[in-house]
């Protein structure tokens, strides 16, 4: 399982289209957001603990659609700066990254790029099956959490966790848990001073206090690993 270690990005940071209605939707996700942080703070006092170190996490935003679902799979069992070195190459390689040009470039051009053979296949069934009209990612926004899940899953290359991120970050949905994530666990065992690292079943339970707020808990998690592991290198 990969760490999870991706950059901040706010809504005012990342590459949404801005109309009207997006200013509306995402002025609305951060105001949950900024509730969701102020209950969990009242129920956990670990949570709490982080907030006073380090401050609010970043949302984590991506835009929805295919480009996201890429980045994600690219991210998985890898470092993130392995990851977001071949997404930067990806993107120089093609005017706009959507399924045409990623299915436009051969097996060497994608080698070349950073991606392994998996990932390839990957990356191509998921991009015929958007042209097919298999997967709407446009309409996935309308359905609910597990409705996502089993259209996403049903897709070679995209498991439970690539789900869990794309629900987190793309569709800012708010207890989502990805109770298998390797970051989580080791913040979750620094924090509460745990024994051994917790598994997923543990996890789980630990994060039933959290609900309906677990996607931000795990954002307060994260904001933790990562400025826990910067203080680190210092």
């Amino acid at each position: 399982m990969n760490l999870l270690l991706t950059p901040v990005q706010t809504p005012a940071s990342s590459n949404f289209p801005m109309t009207s209605t997006n200013k509306i939707l995402l002025s609305d996700s951060a105001d949950s957001f900024v509730q969701g942080i102020k209950e969990l703070t009242k129920r956990d006092r670990d949570l709490a603990k982080i907030i006073d170190l380090y401050g609010y996490p970043p949302q984590w935003l991506r835009e929805p659609g295919f480009s996201t679902l890429i980045r994600i799979i690219l991210e998985q069992q890898v470092s993130y700066a392995s990851a977001q070195a071949t997404f930067k190459r990806l993107n120089e390689a093609v005017d706009n990254l959507c399924p045409e040009s990623f299915l436009a470039l051969d097996d060497l051009e994608l080698k070349a790029i950073g991606f392994s053979r998996q990932k390839t296949n990957y990356g191509r069934i998921l991009a015929q099956a958007v042209i097919d009209c298999t997967l709407d990612l446009a309409s996935l926004e309308k359905l609910n959490d597990l409705e996502i899940r089993q259209k996403l899953t049903a897709i070679k290359g995209i498991g439970n966790w690539t789900v869990d991120i794309y629900l987190m970050m793309a569709l800012q949905r708010q207890d989502v848990f990805p109770s298998k994530d390797l970051a989580v666990a080791i913040a979750v065992k620094e924090i509460k001073d745990l024994a051994i690292r917790p598994q997923a079943a543990e996890l789980e339970i630990i994060a039933e206090i959290w609900k309906p707020y677990r996607a931000i808990a795990t954002k307060i998690l994260w904001h933790y690993y990562l400025n826990r592991k910067s203080h680190c290198k210092k």
